[in-house]
């Protein structure tokens, strides 16, 4: 990744989404808000055409793409990703519910540089429904994850977590909306702490 050592110099962010977007919201406002110092959004792309997160970006001016996945395979639909990112000279990707595993051709393309976030205290819960895991096993805490992402499912290198308490009469849709609030706050914090790492 390139070295951010100047004011003037600024790490480029891409963003994936497949639906409504609330977390490339959070990063999207934290970055105009300077909360992330130093860094732009150049794009977000999803895989999904009607995806509610679209909208959103183009609200805030950001450049936006569609990218469908639809009968083809993986590979390939990584490869035009990759591109796309590429010819924007993106330096950091953050996934923001995106809702497909990357390739290994992906992964190379941007190692150590693609971070996720995940709804529960990993290596606790890994994939689809985090929440109602947590409530099955009678987790009696919960929270968010940011990682970076690997070749394993939510299992790459812990950057920053935090807890959230699972309620008594929680239900998966109460304890996901109170754990989707820490997300928006450790999601920005997660990404300036790897940049400001990155500029040092």
């Amino acid at each position: 990744m390139a070295e951010y050592t100047t004011a003037a110099s600024c790490a480029r962010i891409g963003i994936l989404l497949s639906g409504r977007g609330s977390n490339m919201v959070a990063l999207a406002d934290a970055v105009r808000a300077g909360k992330i110092p130093n860094a732009e959004i150049v794009i977000v792309i999803s895989d999904q055409p009607d995806a509610a997160g679209l909208s959103k970006a183009e609200e805030r001016g950001l450049e936006t793409r569609v990218i469908e996945r639809r009968g083809r395979l993986r590979a390939e639909h990584d490869r035009e990703i990759v591109t796309a990112l590429r010819a924007r000279n993106v330096d950091l990707v953050c996934l923001a519910g995106y809702m497909r595993v990357l390739s290994a051709d992906f992964l190379q393309a941007f190692p150590r540089r693609i971070l996720n976030i995940h709804p529960s205290l990993l290596p606790l819960f890994p994939g689809l429904n985090a929440q109602q895991q947590a409530l099955e096993h009678g987790a009696r805490v919960s929270g968010c994850t940011v990682h970076f992402v690997d070749e394993t499912l939510d299992g790459g290198p812990i950057i920053a977590q935090r807890e959230v308490p699972v309620l008594e009469n929680d239900t998966v849709e109460t304890l996901a909306s109170r754990i989707l609030i820490q997300e928006h706050q450790l999601y920005p914090e997660a990404v300036g702490r790897v940049l400001s790492k990155t500029a040092g």
